[in-house]
């Protein structure tokens, strides 16, 4: 039996802890207002301009009431507008604003900066391997 140190899975789930404190303890550093799960809600939308909060919550495997709150919370902050879509009084289309447009803009230097930290001394090579690894990982998991 292995000891749980060895099981996979467990690997990844303290990796994206570890990787999640030291994320929102840099944003905190730099005062950016915001939590990581924000970061993340702002860049989704970044790419992909008019999502509806359903899609979000899709897209960033968070459920619908967590990404209402995020997007009440941004919307606060000025990132983001919400518009209501045709046909359909409940769902809303979310885009950012020129005030969210530019704060992603202006941060993604640092977020690069960041996320070349986290793969310092990794080849592109073992990094692609990685990422094929962790898509059938998620796939046998679907």
């Amino acid at each position: 039996m292995k000891k749980l140190e060895e099981v996979i899975l467990y690997q990844i789930d303290l990796t994206t802890k570890v990787a999640k404190h030291y994320s929102q303890s840099e944003l905190t550093r730099l005062n950016l207002g915001i939590t990581i799960e924000q970061w993340i809600v702002l860049k989704i939308i970044s790419e992909n301009e008019n999502f509806t909060q359903k899609e979000l919550a899709i897209k960033s495997y968070r459920d619908p009431a967590a990404i209402t709150r995020t997007i009440v919370i941004l919307e606060k902050k000025g990132f983001i507008s919400r518009k209501k879509v045709a046909n359909n009084a409940r769902a809303h289309c979310v885009s950012l604003t020129s005030k969210g447009i530019s704060f992603v803009a202006e941060n993604m230097k640092i977020i690069n900066k960041h996320r070349e930290l986290s793969t310092k001394g990794i080849s592109q090579t073992e990094l692609e391997t990685l990422s094929s690894v962790l898509s059938k990982i998620r796939k046998n998991m679907s």
